[in-house]
């Protein structure tokens, strides 16, 4: 599913390429307010005329997009990268299978790690208890926990997460990268 999603990322890099070159921060409320031009969007790729994404951009979706993604200074992730460095690249592709597969598999990589920082790190499911246990009459006594071994734990896994790396990437705000200039585009 993650090859799936690349594609799907690609395909909004490319549909929204420019997208932040259009954003307008309006400061006559208490709070500002994030305005997306339209017009000048459409206008800047030559796609006035274009039915399907006029309808994309008028949809409530898109004003969800623009509100969270919006921010000029905010967490930056996958799809801010690919907008803003890799539409050139993603542009250079579009003649080549093999590239774009190449490209949509290195993305689907990135999105795995991004999911599932720390591979090593393997949760054990508890088993579901079998039919009838709550009926069983005996009940063994809790064991006996014995001190010394339970340093000896502590000190294991001590040593073993010293060697490994960081439990989880910290996100970190920056301002957002515009990307490159958006010329004509050809439907």
């Amino acid at each position: 599913d993650k090859e799936v999603r690349a594609i799907f990322l690609r395909l909004f890099a490319q549909l929204f390429q420019g997208y932040r070159s259009c954003l307008q921060l309006i400061r006559i409320h208490a709070e500002p307010v994030i305005h997306f031009h339209k017009a000048a969007f459409l206008g800047q790729r030559g796609l006035i005329e274009n039915d399907f994404l006029t309808k994309v951009l008028n949809g409530m979706a898109f004003a969800g997009f623009v509100s969270e993604r919006g921010p000029p200074f905010r967490t930056c992730d996958l799809f801010d990268e690919l907008v803003a460095f890799e539409v050139e690249r993603i542009k250079a592709e579009e003649g080549n299978p093999p590239k774009i597969i190449k490209h949509v598999r290195e993305l689907a990589e990135q999105l795995l790690k991004n999911e599932n920082p720390n591979p090593h790190i393997a949760f054990q499911k508890v088993p579901r208890p079998t039919e009838g246990s709550h009926l069983r009459v005996h009940i063994l006594p809790f064991p006996r926990i014995h001190e010394g071994r339970v340093q000896e734990l502590l000190q294991e896994g001590l040593a073993r997460s010293q060697g490994a790396p960081p439990a989880t990437r910290g996100d970190k705000k920056c301002v957002v990268p515009a990307g490159p200039p958006v010329g004509r585009c050809h439907p």
